[in-house]
């Protein structure tokens, strides 16, 4: 029992009204570190944790429960992610591919494969462009079109954002 309070969410007499998981908060704090992304997002049936390299941390109840009582101090603002420069000369930005997410981009199927596209080739719609991890799963991203690559926008291994163009074709 002498470890009671710190489990029960109670600290010097005072009760908290939320248990937190610090395990997976320093978890998705490293991940943050090891990917190079800005901020990072978990939502599960009880709890929905952010954490940015700003610095905050936000939890908030499940959209379902009953809203919370009001915080006397105001949570800091996120800072919201840098754009993604986007070339001033080159590639007609119209034609490029978005990323759907926040992950890590990878240009060949496995490490020491061939890349799934270059520069002039031909891709048909749906054909895979490349991969997309993100929180330990790979997604990759298709064609949404046929035609030629005309400009590959990222590295291999390259943290991307949310929208950031990473090829075109046209």
């Amino acid at each position: 029992m002498a470890n009671d309070a710190g489990q029960s969410g109670k600290a010097n007499g005072r009760k908290s009204g939320m248990n937190i998981d610090t395990a997976l908060v320093r978890e998705l704090a490293e991940l943050l570190n090891e990917t190079g992304l800005t901020e990072i997002e978990v939502e599960d049936d009880d709890r929905k944790i952010r954490v940015s390299r700003g610095g905050s941390v936000t939890m908030a109840a499940p959209m379902m429960a009953p809203a919370p009582a009001p915080v006397t101090a105001a949570p800091a603002p996120v800072a919201a992610a840098p754009a993604a420069p986007e070339p001033t000369a080159g590639p007609d930005m119209t034609n490029a591919v978005k990323s759907p997410m926040v992950g890590t981009c990878y240009l060949a199927p496995e490490p020491g494969a061939a890349n799934f596209i270059a520069v002039g080739k031909s891709v048909k719609e749906g054909d895979t462009l490349l991969i997309v991890e993100a929180m330990k799963v790979m997604n990759p991203i298709t064609a949404p079109k046929s035609g030629t690559v005309s400009a590959i926008l990222i590295e291999n291994a390259q943290p991307v954002e949310f929208d950031q163009p990473l090829v075109v074709i046209s």
